[in-house]
């Protein structure tokens, strides 16, 4: 009886934190420490070889970690280093306009909050920690799109899903206002995603220029109002270059 998908996935993990602990191994010695066939075991080798997380050095047969893993690693060493140094740049924002502060990173097609700071007026707030979001329809999508050509085209080949009368749902649409996004360097989301809630965003900006993350200003239209907005707008962009700066950013967010 075949495995189960977890059960592999298992089994593949296991492969990698053995390497790590025993370096170079051949298909027989990770096949005696999973108890199993050899053949089971250079299937899973194999497996992760594809996805460069484990290689073969000079010597055939041999495995060891392979540079693939130092992308994934890179990754959540940059949204670490993300919230680290943002944290007191969030809170000044937050203490400054009173509403609730996020940074939002890319996550396939969508966006996900990795850190929060709520400001004074946003004690009932929602709590958007770990939330994920669709790109066309929050102003943290938008600005990431802006300087991030893959997201962008995910976003705009994607389905454009209704969620408010104001929500964008034309390619043209969005593409018209990512062009705006750049121009500005700010996003907004004025009811988009949810009646009654705008929002505001600028993109954190990578040493090399690449988009890592965006802060996001949201609170209730009611209080958010469109020149309350507007304010926000250039204190989180402000915020993002002041971010980016710190994280290497030589250029202009």
């Amino acid at each position: 009886m075949s495995e189960s998908p977890v059960q592999s996935v298992d089994r593949a993990i296991e492969v990698l934190e053995y390497l790590a602990d025993h370096g170079e191994s051949g298909v027989q010695d990770v096949a005696a420490h999973l108890e199993v066939h050899k053949s089971t075991a250079f299937r899973l080798l194999s497996a992760l070889e594809f996805r460069r997380l484990v290689e073969q050095p000079g010597e055939r047969g041999k495995y060891r970690l392979g540079i693939g893993l130092i992308r994934l690693a890179t990754s959540v060493s940059a949204q670490l280093d993300i919230t680290r140094i943002a944290r007191p740049i969030l809170q000044e924002l937050a203490d400054t306009i009173g509403e609730t502060v996020n940074i939002a990173v890319p996550d396939g097609n969508v966006t996900v909050n990795i850190d929060q700071v709520r400001g004074g007026s946003s004690i009932i707030s929602h709590n958007w920690l770990g939330e994920r979001s669709a790109l066309h329809a929050t102003s943290s999508g938008k600005a990431l799109m802006a300087y991030d050509d893959s997201l962008l085209k995910a976003g705009v080949d994607g389905h454009l899903e209704l969620f408010t009368a104001n929500t964008i749902t034309t390619k043209a649409d969005l593409l018209d206002e990512i062009e705006t996004v750049r121009a500005t360097g700010i996003a907004y989301a004025r009811e988009e995603l949810e009646i009654g809630l705008n929002a505001t965003a600028a993109t954190i900006l990578s040493y090399d220029g690449s988009a890592v993350g965006a802060i996001t200003v949201s609170g209730p239209a009611y209080r958010l109002d469109e020149d309350r907005l507007t304010s926000a707008g250039v204190s989180v962009l402000d915020a993002a270059q002041r971010v980016s700066t710190l994280l290497g950013w030589s250029g202009h967010a």
